[in-house]
C-alpha cells in the first residue's frame, strides 16, 4: 500500500523565502540572519515544514524543504526568527509490514527541536491509521494539526557570566534525586507562580538547603518534553514522572514559568554557584509513540524503519525490551548520533554535570544482545565532551540478558539494587544477610572490582523514586497502590520493608520510636559505606507516600515533599547532617580504591578487618552462620600509607551494626596506636552524650541500632 499523497489540509502558496541551505547541524538553528532547517528521513519522498501562529493553533504556510544531502532534507529561511513555531509533514509510503508510516496528515515535531509549545490533545486524529479499525493497516486521512504541540525556535544566548561546573570528584559525590515539581510545589519559600518549575528550585533559600544537608549533586527525573498518557488522562491522572520522552533537546514547557529555555541555565548557574551539580535522568531508550497501535507523533512519522527496532521477520511490530511498546534503534547511526548529539547538547550548551541513562542495559544492546563495547558505550567512552561528565546506568531492562548490574565498561558509574535489597533485609532481620552486608558496606566488590573500576561505580541507595519512601519502607508491609486505579497491582510486590509491628500511620509510641531508629540504621549504613550514595529527596523529612511505591501517576500531595515538619523530620535531618559531614570528613569512608584486607606491615594494620562480639576477627564459622546479625567493620585509614601517596587522614573509625531484637554486648577491639574508642553516634541515643571506652571494653549494643567509633590515641 502507498498512501503518499497530499495531506487534508493543503499548502498555501509560498510567501516565505527559502534557499538550499546546510544539512548540518540537524534541527532548527539560528544563526543571527536566519533560521536553517534539517531533518533526517532516508524513507521519505518530501518533506515539507510547516509555519504557524505565534500561539501554535494556525497553520500559516508549508514549505517543501528543497534539498536532500546524505538523507538530510534541508532549507534556509533567512525570514524566520527564534520563537518561530514550526513542526513538520512528511511525505512517503505506508507499508507498515515493511516498517513504513508514512503519513503527510499527521504533524511531526522535530527530534532536535530545542523548544515546544503547546500539550497533546489526545484524539483519533493523532494515529496514522484509523483508530476505530481492527488493525493498524488501514490508513487515516485526518489532520492533526490542532491536537499537537509544536516546536519553537530558540535564541541560544545566555549570559553564563562566571558559571564553572564544580566537577566534584567522584568519591566526594553525594547524589540527592529528586522532582522539578515535587520538591518544589510546597515550599513556602518558592513563590506560587514559580513552583514546580526550574525558576522555584533556584530560589536561593532551596538552594542553601541543599548546599547545608552535605549533598553535592541534584538528580533531577526527567526534564525533557514528555506526553501524559491517554489512559492517565482518562483516570484523572498524569505522567508525573516524565518517563515517556517525546523531545530529547527541549525542557518540558511545564517546568517553565518564563517559557524560555534560559530559564533552566539560571536554574543550572545557581547550583552551580553552591557547589553544586546538576545530573538529568534521561530516558532514551523508548519514545512516547508506544507500539504499532500508537500515536503518529514524530519518530514514526519521520523514519519508522530507521529510529524503531522492528522484529525482522515481521516489521509491523516493534522489539519491546522497554515494556512501554518500543525501543530506539541505537545500532542505527543517525539514532545514535542524534543520542550523542542530545546529550553533548546538555553539557555544552545548558551546563548539566552528568546523566543518569533510564533502562540502560537497551543502550549498550546489539541485535546480538548486550555488549559493553557496543556503540553507544564506545561513543561516551571516547567522546571527549561526554567521557568527562558523570555517567550513571540503571543496569537493567525487561529484554533477553536485561540485568547487567557491574556489566557496564569502566567510566561508567551504575545504580546498584542489590545494595538497596541487602540492607533492607539485613535491617529486616532476615538471616544470612551478614556476609552479604559486607560487600555491600564495602562498595560490592564482588561485582564492580575489575577492570580498573573504582568504588564510586556502585551507586548505592535504600530508597529512590521506584518505590517505598524511607519512612515507608518501616511504616508498612504491603504496598497499597490503590490511588493508581489498577486495583493495586502495580508496582513491585518484593519490597523487603517491614511496618515495626503495624501497618501505616500509628499512635503506638514504641513503634513510631523503632521506626526512627530504623530509618536512622538505614541512613547510616547508605553514608558510611564505600561507594556513591544516593538519598532520595525528602527522605531527610520523613516524607511518606501512604504505602504507594510506584506513584508515577500521582502529581498531588502523595509525590510532593511536604516541607512542614515535625520533631521527627526534625532528627532525621539534623542526622542525615551529621553523616554528610561525617563522610566529607573522613576519606576512610570514601577512598579512591577498594578494600583489600591486606595487612599494611609498614604501619601493623589492615585497612579493613572485620569484628565479631567478642572483638575478635570475624571467623569462617561466624559469616556462615545464619545467625549471625551482630558484627563490626573497623577501617583504618593508616593501612592506606604507602611511598606513593599519603592519606590525606589516618583516622580509624569502627562500624557496628546490630539488627538482632536484643542487646549484644560487644568486646572493642585492640588496635596498634590506639589507646580508647569514642562514640560519634548511637542510633538507639542519637544526640546524646557517650563516655569514651578503653581497648577491649565491653558496649552493649542495643537491638536494632548502628554505633559509630572513632579511634584515639
Amino acid at each position: 500500500m502507498n498512501f503518499g499523497g497530499n495531506a487534508a489540509l493543503a499548502p498555501t502558496a509560498s510567501r516565505t523565502r527559502v534557499t538550499e541551505g546546510e544539512p548540518h547541524p540537524l534541527g532548527a538553528t539560528w544563526d543571527g540572519l536566519g533560521v536553517n532547517f534539517a531533518l533526517f528521513s532516508a524513507h521519505a519522498t518530501k518533506v515539507e515544514l510547516c509555519l504557524f501562529d505565534a500561539r501554535g493553533e494556525r497553520e500559516l504556510e508549508r514549505i517543501e524543504l528543497p534539498e536532500f544531502t546524505d538523507e538530510v532534507w534541508h532549507g534556509y529561511l533567512p525570514d524566520a526568527r527564534p520563537g518561530t513555531i514550526y513542526a513538520y509533514r512528511v511525505h512517503g509510503s505506508y507499508e507498515p509490514k515493511n516498517g513504513h508510516r508514512f503519513n503527510p496528515n499527521k504533524l511531526l515535531l522535530d527530534p532536535y527541536a530545542k523548544g515546544h509549545i503547546g500539550s497533546l490533545r489526545w484524539g483519533p486524529e493523532v494515529f496514522g491509521y484509523v483508530l476505530e479499525s481492527e488493525d493498524d493497516t488501514t490508513f487515516d486521512t485526518r489532520d492533526s494539526a490542532h491536537n499537537m504541540p509544536k516546536c519553537r525556535v530558540v535564541d541560544p544566548a545566555f549570559t553564563w557570566g562566571r558559571d564553572q561546573p564544580p566537577r566534584v570528584a567522584w568519591e566526594h559525590t553525594i547524589i540527592y534525586e529528586a522532582h522539578v515539581r515535587g520538591l518544589t510545589r510546597l515550599h513556602p519559600a518558592v513563590p506560587p507562580r514559580l513552583r514546580g518549575t526550574f525558576a522555584g528550585l533556584a530560589v536561593k533559600e532551596l538552594v542553601d538547603y541543599l548546599r547545608n544537608l552535605g549533598v553535592s549533586a541534584i538528580e533531577l527525573l526527567p526534564i525533557h518534553t514528555f506526553i501524559n498518557d491517554s489512559m492517565l488522562l482518562d483516570k484523572g491522572l498524569t505522567n508525573y514522572w516524565g518517563y515517556n520522552s517525546i523531545g530529547f533537546f527541549a525542557p518540558d514547557p511545564r517546568y517553565l514559568a518564563s517559557h524560555s529555555t534560559g530559564e533552566f541555565k539560571a536554574m543550572v548557574a545557581h547550583l552551580h554557584a553552591a557547589g553544586l551539580e546538576v545530573i538529568l535522568d534521561v530516558v532514551y531508550n523508548h519514545t512516547a509513540e508506544g507500539n504499532e497501535r500508537g500515536a503518529t507523533l514524530s519518530f514514526r512519522g519521520i523514519d519508522n524503519a530507521s529510529y524503531y527496532r522492528l522484529i525482522p521477520e515481521e516489521r509491523r511490530y516493534y522489539i519491546n525490551d522497554t515494556g512501554t511498546g518500543n525501543t530506539l534503534n541505537l545500532s542505527h547511526p543517525r539514532v545514535l548520533q542524534m543520542v550523542t548529539d542530545s546529550l553533548r547538547y546538555w553539557v555544552q550548551e545548558m551546563h548539566v554535570d552528568g546523566f543518569r541513562f533510564d533502562l540502560a542495559t537497551i543502550l549498550g544492546r546489539e541485535p546480538y544482545g548486550f555488549d559493553e563495547g557496543g556503540g553507544f558505550l564506545d561513543s561516551c567512552r571516547q567522546d571527549p565532551v561526554l567521557s568527562s561528565v558523570k555517567l550513571i546506568a540503571e543496569p537493567w531492562d525487561c529484554g533477553p540478558g536485561g540485568y547487567q548490574v557491574g556489566g557496564f565498561p569502566p567510566g561508567w558509574a551504575e545504580w546498584n539494587d542489590r545494595f538497596r535489597d541487602v540492607v533492607r533485609s539485613f535491617w529486616k532481620g532476615d538471616p544470612g544477610m551478614a556476609p552479604r552486608l559486607a560487600s555491600r558496606l564495602s562498595a560490592s566488590a564482588d561485582i564492580f572490582n575489575r577492570r580498573g573500576r573504582k568504588p564510586w561505580a556502585s551507586v548505592n541507595f535504600i530508597t529512590a523514586h521506584d518505590g517505598f519512601t524511607l519512612h515507608d519502607v518501616v511504616s508498612y508491609n504491603e504496598k497499597h497502590n490503590e490511588a493508581n486505579g489498577e486495583d493495586n497491582r502495580d508496582g513491585h510486590s518484593d519490597n523487603r520493608s517491614w511496618n515495626c509491628g503495624e501497618e501505616g500511620p500509628t499512635n503506638d509510641p514504641a513503634i513510631r520510636a523503632l521506626r526512627e531508629k530504623q530509618k536512622r540504621n538505614l541512613l547510616a549504613t547508605l553514608l558510611l559505606s564505600q561507594g556513591t550514595p544516593m538519598l532520595l529527596g525528602g527522605d531527610e523529612l520523613c516524607r511518606t507516600q501512604r504505602g504507594n511505591n510506584n506513584a508515577y501517576c500521582q502529581d498531588n500531595e502523595i509525590s510532593w515533599v511536604d516541607w512542614h515538619i515535625g520533631a521527627d523530620g526534625r532528627a532525621v535531618q539534623e542526622f542525615v547532617r551529621k553523616l554528610t559531614s561525617l563522610r566529607h570528613q573522613y576519606p576512610i569512608l570514601r577512598r579512591g580504591r577498594f578494600f583489600s584486607g591486606e595487612y599494611n606491615e609498614a604501619v601493623g594494620v589492615k585497612d579493613v578487618t572485620w569484628i565479631n562480639a567478642s572483638g575478635a576477627e570475624m571467623r569462617s564459622e561466624d559469616w556462615q552462620d545464619p545467625n549471625t546479625r551482630c558484627f563490626g567493620m573497623l577501617m583504618d585509614g593508616r593501612a592506606q600509607a604507602t611511598g606513593i601517596r599519603k592519606p590525606a587522614s589516618d583516622a580509624t573509625l569502627l562500624l557496628i551494626v546490630n539488627a538482632h531484637h536484643d542487646v549484644v554486648p560487644f568486646t572493642l577491639p585492640e588496635t596498634a596506636g590506639g589507646r580508647r574508642w569514642s562514640v560519634v553516634f548511637d542510633t538507639q541515643v542519637p544526640g546524646g552524650d557517650h563516655p569514651e571506652y578503653g581497648m577491649g571494653d565491653l558496649y552493649d549494643v542495643a537491638g536494632r541500632s548502628a554505633v559509630l567509633y572513632l579511634l584515639r590515641a
